[in-house]
């Protein structure tokens, strides 16, 4: 039998439960939903987490989907999924942990002693990342708007780099950001413990995005496919790109937007990226791409102030 918090299954079922976590501020005790998956057949163990930021919905939806169609007398080893892990930010839709203010994704592998969000941090990873050979970290661009690709947050220089990449790759997003994430990000720890994990981003702005968690419920299903859980094929993009970093580029103005170039957008250097106009449409500045690249993420709303945030154009981009 395979057990991961509540939920137990054995050979050929799948289950769901909770991992009890503590208590709320009224005493109560709370729990995450997980829900683990023991295939047929005998083979490695998947770990796939969402809604560590709790206002970023798709991953929820792609653990959802994913969850209630997998059979698992198909599959060969075993999956081990967190649904909500900033259980408190998510009853509230707010990015970080509002208990303590942090952002939990900035604090893997996590502290059993520590504030809330160190504690859920290393609950998961004790009980589910460090029983995993593979994983997932499923995220959004929160508020902003963002292409859906994934991140390999090791760094280049990491001795798991190239297998973050290959899995990385076998999501089979077109786009790829290979740059080292800062220090507490799942996807730059676990590999740290010989674990290779990635972390999709699956578009952006406030809510569900039907498009993006199609996307993100195919690529668990390649990665399953391409590390044989199952035996199916699920073919991956004929090109990909490799992202280096990013160009940020804020308002010097303040105003409404008008962008010239979109998401997906390839830009190159002195192309127009939008223009800032007063309400009544009368024109107050134009920013122009000062690096070659592609547009990433925008702002979701299009009023600006002076050094507000506007795009991210994605640099050094590389076909792989």
């Amino acid at each position: 039998m395979l057990e991961f918090g509540t939920a137990r299954a054995e050979p050929g079922e799948v289950d769901t439960g909770v991992l009890h976590a503590g208590e709320t501020r009224d005493g109560s005790e709370f729990g995450l939903p997980v829900a683990v998956l023991n295939g047929a057949m005998e083979g490695d163990t998947l770990y796939v987490q969402a809604g560590s930021d709790g206002d970023e919905l798709n991953g929820v939806g792609v653990v959802r989907e994913v969850v209630r169609n997998l059979e698992p007398g198909e599959i060969s080893g075993n999956i081990l999924f967190v649904g909500i892990l900033n259980y408190h930010g998510f009853q509230v839709a707010e990015h970080r942990n509002p208990v303590d203010s942090n952002k939990l994704n900035r604090t893997f592998p996590g502290d059993p002693d520590g504030s809330s969000s160190g504690r859920l941090a290393h609950l998961v990873y004790e009980k589910g990342v460090e029983n995993a050979d593979i994983g997932l970290d499923l995220h959004q661009g929160s508020t902003s708007r963002m292409i859906d690709e994934v991140r390999v947050r090791c760094g280049r220089g990491h001795r798991l780099h190239k297998e973050c990449l290959e899995l990385a790759r076998a999501f089979g997003m077109e786009y790829i950001l290979d740059q080292k994430g800062p220090e507490g990000q799942l996807a730059r720890s676990a590999p740290d413990d010989g674990i290779p994990m990635v972390d999709p981003e699956l578009g952006g702005a406030v809510g569900w995005d039907s498009k993006s968690i199609n996307k993100g419920v195919r690529g668990v299903m390649n990665v399953l496919s391409r590390y044989g859980f199952l035996e199916e094929e699920n073919p991956t993009p004929s090109e990909q790109y490799r992202a280096k970093g990013f160009d940020v580029v804020y308002a010097n103005r303040g105003g409404l937007l008008d962008l010239s170039a979109d998401l997906y957008d390839r830009v190159e250097e002195g192309d127009e990226l939008f223009d800032v106009t007063d309400v009544f449409g009368e024109e107050k500045e134009t920013v122009e791409a000062t690096k070659d690249g592609v547009v990433w993420r925008t702002r979701r709303l299009p009023m600006v102030a002076t050094g507000e945030y506007v795009m991210s154009v994605a640099t050094g981009v590389e076909k792989l």
